[in-house]
């Protein structure tokens, strides 16, 4: 990874993405560019000097230099830039875990993550690892714990009553996980997620949509204005909700345990560990949330 100098020409530096780079690779003629990114993960928007002679005023931004173009999905784009029409809004919607309406949703504060069993020993250990708030069975997808996220304004001066404006509304999301780590699965555990892709870093991507994948993507009906059970102050618009199936690999061996992670004493249990984050991602506004989690196996 480099930095390119800004302070002069504007410079543009693309690459292709893993599908790009496959469909290019196959010769065939199904290789063309229909739409790109833009972000901006460098910038440090508080370098704005309001205070300067006019014209100056971002001028340390527009010189900042900028990251050199990277292929790994999992570092690069992390702030993608949107377009919405409406450019007079006031707010704009978010995504947030929620984890305050049931403890089946609370991560295992204390490590501040959230937990996944991932073998039958692990999960019904005799200490009751599998009771514990924050601790997921990943091996029996019957355990109704499950990750929430809601989308909408999280501003009480928009209020909850008031419908999402359509082009604010979060239809489709995409939920990235190691594919060598776990799988993902519907909020009742009954329904696998369809892979749709799985890049060169063994990161796999899941596109899911409230049309086509209701048991993970529902409109959010709660429009009461306060609840103990909602984390949207103000709008509300849908909720996605899934389970994470542990791999066979993690399940039936120790060689990732052994060469990614650590050994860590978990409510008195000593488990194997191995820390991961799952990115969900907003198709439409682009917001991002990076979900701390960790697969564990009792030694």
């Amino acid at each position: 990874m480099a930095f390119l100098d800004n302070s002069g020409d504007i410079i543009l530096d693309a690459v292709l993405t893993d599908t790009g780079r496959m469909r290019l690779a196959r010769g065939d003629g199904s290789f063309r560019i229909v739409s790109f990114a833009l972000g901006d993960d460098e910038i440090d928007y508080s370098n704005y000097t309001a205070v300067t002679s006019s014209g100056y005023e971002d001028l340390s931004i527009l010189q900042t230099p900028v990251l050199e173009a990277f292929t790994n999905n999992a570092s690069s784009m992390k702030s993608k830039l949107v377009t919405i029409p409406n450019n007079s809004l006031l707010y704009l919607p978010v995504v947030k875990l929620n984890e305050v309406y049931s403890n089946d949703h609370k991560r295992y504060n204390t490590d501040n993550v959230f937990v996944v069993a991932v073998d039958e020993s692990t999960a019904v250990d005799e200490s009751g690892l599998n009771n514990v708030v924050g601790i997921f069975n990943g091996f029996n997808l019957a355990d109704a714990k499950s990750f929430r996220l809601d989308q909408g304004i999280d501003n009480s001066e928009v209020p909850a009553s008031r419908a999402l404006d359509g082009f604010l509304l979060e239809t489709q999301y995409i939920i990235e996980i190691d594919n060598r780590f776990g799988s993902i699965y519907s909020g009742d555990g009954a329904s696998a997620a369809a892979v749709s892709f799985i890049d060169d870093d063994n990161i796999a991507s899941y596109y899911l949509t409230i049309d086509s994948n209701p048991r993970f993507v529902q409109m959010n009906t709660d429009l009461t204005v306060t609840t103990a059970q909602q984390v949207i102050a103000g709008s509300r618009g849908s909720i996605l909700n899934f389970r994470i199936k542990s791999s066979i690999d993690l399940e039936s061996s120790t060689h990732l345990f052994t060469k990614l992670g650590s050994t860590k004493t978990i409510e008195s249990v000593s488990c194997r560990t191995l820390d991961t984050f799952v990115r969900v991602t907003g198709q439409r506004t682009g917001y991002r949330v990076d979900i701390p989690v960790r697969f564990i196996k009792k030694v």
